[in-house]
């Protein structure tokens, strides 16, 4: 295949990187456009750079720009160049272009032609704009063409993820960079199957499952608990084996998921006594639902789906993330043998292109848990297929520590965020990503911060006293550490109280704390999903509340202080879905509404009176009566 490719860099300037709504981000963007880049030119890909080119006299701005007053990309200027990283090699060609498509003056084809290249790699940016332009191109000139979907990226992220939708239904197909890299080594990407057949069994599932009453639904959510409660020391061994999960926390998983099916239990319950006395409406079960659920609890998040689902009445097809697989056929297999019927859940595996089919295969509602651009992507499907969604799309979560909480309170402050903060290596939604510091306590918070952070105890999953483990991969490892290295050329203090004890073997990455006053900062506005704490410096009660909320993502919110008067105005301004006094923002109890604000969440809720959002339909009964 390498001999009929080449790859296009399109737009990755610094003046198109610097854009603040840019996601993926430019440091996460030039990254895997780089790795992408070095991967050809390892496999003699001819690489080909396209630069938007504005020149002042003439001013040959695209109309929309001199309109806007905008002046971008001039030739000369360092906004013109892309990053080091990726700048050209000698006797890699550049295409200058002005309009969006970089096929615009002809240049491009032509060197193609010269080249002898059928095959088009492409990565850049905008994806709503120049590089859908790009693709559409390519397609109208005969070329085929692989669009990298995660060396991408776009200031208008929902335009994207139309634009994605619209080329791949004719134009392009979408891969990511591990994937592109090994199509060109000749490896072959495993083939989507059994999707409609699961769905299929599912529905006549939810024909069956009609005939259970809840308190039948409720007995085998109950057994299932029992022989969880049985396995919990299995599964927590499975778990640090499969995702790294220290063993400790793997049986708090395992408790929670018991509450999760206790509390759906209870919901359903509840829900059926309260239809005796309620006149004119009812709750009907939705019918099939999909359920797409990450890695990093593969058991309680699937459960906190699953649970609340059949508990009302529904069945499910269930595809979780390929790393947490192992941990889903166990499951299944222990439902079986809690008597659950084989209707009840269904599993498939896949990646993007498995949720694509699953959505599109006529479930009747969706749950998902994973990141903002997942969210997007499936809102945009449930949208085409008019399907009710709930997702939980992770958080950047911050904590204020105010200065009047005294020494002991801030010793356990200190303690309960580094936890929240790097238990499981900080791969959770909930972690204590941020932590927000009064002034008043800034050096003294941050030496305790530093000391709770040296005595963490992290190695090996299966130990005992064990709080942080591995990275879930190697590329995970990479991607956090390119994270903390951008942040320090860009000017942040890296502390790194646990540096030089790294085991050995293992996606390792060793707790850091980045001190980072700049607001706007990628490592401030981005969810790492990894062992890194932020401390911002607050120089007032309304900066504190400014920092906290000046994210994208509103998932948990925290805060430690002693008055009353505070409490009360962090409740009422905190712009988040879970708030916290006194604790960290990692952990959610099993009874309560969990979901976020902002970009961290859509739709209902999971758990507590979300559940009966999601799960059932309202459904109103008018009864005229007539005369014999």
């Amino acid at each position: 295949m390498t001999d009929k490719t080449a790859l296009l860099l399109v737009d990755l300037q610094n003046d198109f990187l610097s854009a603040p709504d840019l996601e993926p981000a430019a440091g996460e963007l030039t990254r895997r456009a780089a790795a992408l880049l070095q991967g050809c030119r390892e496999r003699s890909v001819p690489v080909i750079h396209v630069w938007t080119t504005v020149r002042r006299d003439p001013d040959n701005r695209m109309p929309h720009w001199r309109r806007a007053g905008r002046w971008a990309c001039v030739e000369g200027t360092a906004g013109h160049a892309p990053p080091g990283i990726l700048a050209p090699l000698a006797g890699e060609p550049i295409v200058h272009k002005t309009f969006f498509s970089a096929f615009s003056t002809g240049a491009l084809e032509r060197l193609l032609r010269s080249l002898r290249r059928r095959t088009l790699l492409i990565a850049g940016t905008h994806l709503h704009a120049c590089v859908r332009e790009t693709v559409l191109d390519a397609y109208q000139r005969g070329f085929d063409v692989v669009v990298a979907e995660d060396a991408v990226a776009s200031d208008d992220p929902l335009h994207a993820v139309l634009a994605r939708r619209w080329l791949e239904a004719r134009a392009a197909i979408f891969q990511p960079v591990a994937e592109i890299l090994a199509s060109l080594d000749g490896q072959i990407e495993d083939v989507v199957e059994g999707i409609e057949e699961a769905v299929a069994a599912a529905r006549r599932g939810f024909a069956e499952t009609r005939t259970l009453t809840v308190a039948d639904r409720a007995e085998l959510l109950a057994r299932l608990g029992s022989v969880l409660a049985a396995e919990s020391e299995p599964l927590a061994r499975q778990m640090a084996r499969e995702v790294g999960k220290p063993v400790r926390q793997g049986r708090a998983e395992v408790a929670r998921s018991i509450a999760l099916l206790e509390a759906a239990a209870g919901q359903a319950a509840e829900l059926e006594r309260d239809a005796a006395s309620r006149q004119g409406y009812r709750y009907q079960p939705l019918g099939v639902v999909a359920a797409i659920t990450p890695w990093n609890n593969p058991l309680g998040i699937p459960l906190g789906k699953i649970g609340p689902a059949v508990a009302f009445g529904n069945t499910v097809v269930w595809k979780p993330a390929p790393a947490g697989a192992g941990v889903a056929v166990r499951l299944l297999e222990l439902m079986r043998q809690a008597g659950w019927p084989p209707g009840w859940v269904q599993l498939v595996t896949g990646g993007r292109e498995a949720v694509e089919r699953l959505i599109g295969c006529g479930v009747d509602g969706v749950t998902l848990s994973g990141s903002p651009a997942a969210g997007r992507t499936v809102s945009a499907l449930c949208a085409r297929h008019h399907l009710p969604l709930q997702a939980e799309l992770g958080g950047n979560n911050g904590a204020i520590v105010w200065g009047d909480v005294d020494l002991i309170g801030l010793d356990d402050a200190a303690r309960r965020i580094v936890d929240g903060a790097f238990a499981f290596a900080g791969q959770r939604c909930t972690a204590n990503r941020r932590v927000i510091l009064d002034a008043a306590v800034y050096p003294e918070m941050l030496r305790k911060l530093e000391a709770s952070t040296a005595a963490l105890s992290w190695g090996d999953p299966f130990e005992e006293d064990v709080r942080m483990g591995p990275l879930i991969s190697a590329e995970s490892r990479e991607r956090v550490a390119a994270v903390v290295e951008r942040a320090a050329a860009a000017g942040a203090t890296i502390l790194s109280p646990q540096a030089g004890r790294t085991p050995e073997g293992g996606a390792w990455h060793p707790p850091v704390i980045v001190v980072c006053d700049d607001p706007q900062a990628e490592i401030v506005q981005e969810e790492t999903f990894g062992p890194v704490l932020v401390v911002q410096r607050a120089e007032g009660w309304e900066h504190a509340l400014d920092l906290l909320n000046g994210v994208r993502q509103g998932l948990a919110a925290a805060l430690f202080s002693r008055s009353e008067e505070r409490r009360r105005d962090f409740l009422a301004r905190a712009r988040a879905g879970i708030l916290k006094i006194g604790e960290a923002t990692a952990d959610a109890a099993a009874d309560l509404p969990f979901g976020g604000w902002k970009s961290s969440g859509l739709g209902p809720p999971e758990h507590g009176p979300g559940n009966r959002e999601l799960y059932t339909r309202a459904q109103a009964i008018y009864q005229r009566e007539t005369g014999a």
